[in-house]
């Protein structure tokens, strides 16, 4: 019996061998299967989109790099190793949530880009233009994620990976390595192509994909990085003075920058589009069929017995905003939507509700919330009465109220009219009802170093907790000297742990510089 079986086998293995039978899974598709149609590279870019949701991205972890690491906020989270990592005590390089899923996040989206950019030179379409489109989407997205690249790990080490399409990643393949400024440069010579190419707005279902404006917007951003203000300047003019005119300005109500009814609306410049529709308990699913698409920011952040409140406001926030009153003798409005804090019932009216719980004294006067700040940007609040993985609010990555604060910073930079600098900061100021700078902030007003400075905190006012301060921070040069990290340290304690030329970046993951000798640690790691 045992002789017989063998000799089935043999004769079977035989048979499928003469015959060249190829067995495939019908949910696996192959390469050589795709990239036929335009349908094809309709997907491969939406493939790019996808990486949005992964955790290592906006949807969750990158929040922790950018907001948290930052003199905004900080982490007491009982996940030490977590919490560590936004006090540049950082142990483990290879610590997934902390390092490595966001610096694997950015190069998988820059290698589906890559597939995209490679495969899609050969596939015809009817209309040239609609294969530009999805040509500008791909190269807008690697630049984007190329720009975050450098702001996050660069340095003056060869310690970042550029990629081109021409170089399909193959198992073993070992990059070379290239300084944070190259990367910024690949980034803006992406973008450049994205913003010939990309529409300059979008309608209907495919409202969110990346405009003309997005990318000189996002190539503006990289251009600061490298204190290149006149071409910075020139990008942004398109937005606020040139064509873009017509498509951006600021909304009326400052809360709806943050509300799931409100979005795409004139202010957004790009915006992630989040979805309840396929809710996941644990927001896991990268891999399903129908993968969850919201997000989980919240979730990580709100109050105690809300969500996991993982990290919260540093307070000074609270205190900065309370300096100014505005027009009509009240608080400055953009406070009611940034924080959750102990005050806020009394501050504005209507403003008791903190999802399903009442601010109040006693609400406040309980040990998991005495004098604490707790975001309330992208909550759930005005929605809902609890957090989960499945936020449906789009997070604006770009607001319009950045570019003209920005714009107003590369005037005052590459010597422009300081009169016309204050001007912009003012028009961002008039919609929260706030006075003009001359009023409360006269030096400010008529002079240039006293103006960059006033401007820091004017980001902050505007744009705080939405993940700008850390690429501020580093391009200030506030990370480079003992007066800055001093000052620093005066809002955040986290700072004492901070090593001037080692943390202004993040070590690259042990696991990328023991497997490609092309690839260099970051400064003292």
């Amino acid at each position: 019996m045992k002789k017989y079986n063998i000799l089935l086998i043999c004769l079977v293995a035989t048979f499928f061998s003469a015959c060249d039978v190829e067995l495939e899974n019908p949910n696996n598709i192959l390469v050589k299967d795709h990239w036929k149609t335009e349908q094809d590279a309709q997907y491969g870019v939406n493939a790019i989109y996808n990486e949005f949701y992964k955790t290592g991205s906006y949807t969750r972890w990158w929040w922790f790099r950018t907001d948290v690491t930052s003199d905004e906020a900080f982490s007491a989270s009982p996940w030490a190793v977590l919490k560590e990592f936004t006090q540049f005590r950082y142990g483990d390089y290879d610590f997934f949530e902390g390092n490595k899923n966001t610096y694997h996040n950015c190069y998988q989206a820059i290698y589906r880009a890559n597939q995209v950019l490679y495969h899609i030179v050969d596939i015809p379409f009817e209309d040239p233009y609609e294969k530009e489109k999805l040509i500008g989407q791909a190269y807008f997205l690697r630049g984007l994620f190329y720009y975050n690249l450098a702001m996050l790990w660069g340095s003056t080490a060869k310690s970042l990976a550029i990629i081109p399409e021409s170089e399909i990643y193959t198992p073993g393949m070992k990059p070379q390595g290239y300084t944070g400024k190259e990367v910024y440069e690949q980034a803006i010579s992406d973008l450049g192509r994205a913003q010939e190419l990309l529409p300059e707005e979008w309608n209907g279902s495919d409202k969110g994909r990346a405009t003309k404006g997005a990318a000189l917007a996002v190539r503006a951003k990289c251009y600061m990085q490298l204190h290149q203000w006149t071409e910075a300047k020139n990008d942004l003019f398109w937005l606020i003075e040139g064509r873009g005119k017509s498509y951006y300005g600021l909304v009326d109500d400052y809360s709806h920058n943050f509300l799931s009814s409100t979005e795409n609306n004139k202010e957004s410049v790009f915006e992630i589009q989040y979805s309840d529709k396929n809710p996941s308990p644990a927001g896991d699913g990268d891999f399903e069929v129908n993968p969850n698409l919201g997000l989980h920011r919240a979730q990580f952040f709100a109050p105690p017995g809300i969500g996991w409140n993982d990290a919260e406001v540093r307070p000074w926030i609270v205190d900065e905003f309370k300096k100014e009153r505005n027009k009509d003798g009240g608080y400055d409005i953009r406070l009611k939507y940034t924080a959750f804090y102990s005050e806020m019932h009394n501050d504005f009216n209507d403003n008791t509700k903190i999802y399903n719980l009442t601010s109040n004294n006693a609400t406040w006067a309980q040990d998991s919330w005495k004098g604490r700040v707790f975001f309330r940007k992208y909550s759930s609040t005005d929605e809902r009465n609890t957090e989960d993985y499945y936020n449906k609010i789009n997070v604006r990555v770009i607001r319009f109220a950045d570019i003209l604060l920005m714009y107003a910073e590369c005037i005052a930079q590459s010597g422009g009219s300081l009169s016309e600098a204050v001007g912009y900061v003012n028009r961002v100021r008039a919609r929260a009802k706030m006075p003009d700078l001359a009023v409360n902030h006269a030096q400010a007003a008529s002079n240039k170093e006293s103006f960059l400075k006033r401007l820091q905190m004017e980001r902050t006012l505007e744009l705080s907790t939405e993940g700008h301060r850390w690429a501020d921070l580093k391009r200030w040069g506030m990370l480079d000297s003992n007066e800055g990290v001093e000052e620093l340290k005066s809002r955040d304690a986290d700072f004492n742990n901070f090593v001037i030329g080692q943390h202004d970046c993040l070590p690259i993951p042990s696991s990328e510089v023991n497997n490609n000798p092309n690839i260099e640690q970051n400064p003292e790691y």
